[in-house]
């Protein structure tokens, strides 16, 4: 049995969570944080880093302790909930928010700028092609590290490398001031930011894939397995925050050739226009049919085989039937898809978190299981505040509450529950100890 992987392999797993995470998010939200952060640039980019690389990271090494699997991640939570959970975020990443919205941003920024005048038939024709080929590269679970890993990262690495060398050495424009929430909280608005990548719901289902992907290469002890996914973590994150670091950079130095562009992949294509000239379409089109055709490859195979494992349906008919809905949700448009996904991901998003903080100090807490029930439940109760606040609803009365006003309402009380957990098993034994003495009392009250 082999029991280690070459260097080359190693880079090649890296490689491949990489391109899974770089996705449509990734290259359209940085853009317009950046334009919008200004001279608060730099403490901009550590918000976002940290939700947008750094909670990634973490859970992928959360997952390597916790055993690799979701269901060892969340076996001290009620298995019903375990699994209500997990269909949320496998819905989210997959069919109805994610996947969907890759092909919207490789429609938008790498086909759409080759026309002159399109019609929804034309994104309806693309979005079905799309999705024909994610099945093509998704049908071999064990071809995934091959395909995308050696071939088709290495290509889109290439592209962004050379767009980041570019944007460094001609700037487009000066870095103005900062705009709206980025003058007063530029740290928690680059945080929450960080949100609308998704990333850390990719990475508790992109963990299970990669394992899924080393065990089909020999490995099988859970130590190597760890030891092996959080190598290929790191190597994803340094790619990430590469990245990043030069799309805010974009963005900051943006304002004279986009300086009315609302979106961020407005300001990418205009910018790559002016860097490169009429062949910059090319290169931007390259870079994102890249990003998002890995991403959904990667969405599409994590759903179907989580999927596959809850229903009679094979791996390889979830990859069809997700795909198919896939395509039909990408016909909405992509702005519609990114206002309805914006107060589910302020309501997940901490329940990810919280459940990836639980996995790191899990062997300290007295009573696990109901750390576990009581915690997520307090993030989730506050997290929905904040998701009411977003979509419009007057929840002003809240205002109370520390961190209400940057949309971080669920954050203290879901620390002050976990510290809380720490003595709830204390009083607890105190109390047992009282109501035993108490019996032992009254029986020998009643012998006598």
């Amino acid at each position: 049995m082999k029991h280690s992987l070459k260097l080359i392999d190693i880079i090649a797993v890296g490689s491949m969570l990489f391109a899974f995470f770089l996705g449509a998010g990734n290259i359209i939200f940085p853009p317009l944080a950046g334009q919008l952060a200004g001279d608060n640039l730099l403490t901009a980019i550590i918000g976002f880093l940290l939700t947008a690389v750094g909670l990634p990271l973490i859970t992928i090494v959360a997952i390597a302790i916790s055993g690799g699997s979701w269901e060892h991640l969340t076996k001290d939570l009620p298995k019903y909930v375990a699994t209500l959970i997990a269909i949320l975020i496998f819905i989210i990443i997959g069919p109805a928010f994610a996947a969907p919205r890759t092909a919207l941003v490789a429609y938008e920024m790498a086909v759409k700028p080759f026309f002159i005048n399109t019609m929804q038939l034309d994104l309806v024709i693309f979005s079905a092609v799309f999705f024909t080929i994610i099945i093509f590269f998704a049908w071999s679970r064990g071809g995934l590290i091959n395909i995308i890993g050696k071939i088709l990262t290495p290509i889109l690495f290439i592209c962004l490398v050379i767009l980041a060398i570019a944007v460094f050495i001609d700037p487009q424009g000066k870095i103005i001031s900062a705009h709206g929430e980025y003058i007063t909280h530029p740290l928690q608005k680059g945080f929450l930011e960080g949100y609308n990548t998704m990333d850390i719901f990719g990475s508790l289902m992109f963990g299970v894939l990669i394992v899924d992907t080393l065990r089909s290469k020999g490995i099988t002890e859970s130590s190597i397995i760890s030891k092996y996914l959080i190598r290929s973590a790191c190597i994803a994150a340094i790619g990430l925050t590469f990245v990043y670091i030069s799309l805010f950079y974009l963005g900051a130095t943006s304002t004279s050739v986009a300086s009315n562009a609302d979106n961020g992949a407005l300001i990418l294509s205009l910018y790559v226009q002016s860097l490169f000239g009429a062949h910059g379409q090319i290169v931007l089109s390259l870079i994102v049919l890249l990003a998002c055709l890995t991403t959904a490859i990667g969405l599409i195979s994590a759903c179907s085989e989580y999927f596959s494992s809850l229903t009679p349906f094979s791996y390889k008919h979830w990859v069809v039937i997700n795909s198919v809905i896939c395509a039909t949700v990408a016909n909405i448009g992509l702005s519609q898809l990114i206002i309805v996904s914006i107060p589910v991901l302020f309501t997940l998003y901490p329940v990810a978190i919280t459940l990836v903080t639980l996995a790191f100090i899990r062997k300290k807490l007295p009573n696990t299981k109901m750390a576990y029930c009581v915690v997520i439940f307090i993030a989730l109760l506050f997290a929905c505040l904040d998701a009411l606040k977003v979509v419009g609803i007057d929840v002003s009365v809240f205002n109370i509450l520390p961190l209400f006003e940057v949309g971080m309402s669920w954050l203290i009380p879901t620390i002050t529950a976990i510290i809380a957990m720490f003595f709830v098993d204390e009083n607890h034994s105190r109390h047992e100890s009282v109501k035993e003495t108490s019996k032992k009392k009254l029986d020998r009250w009643l012998e006598f």
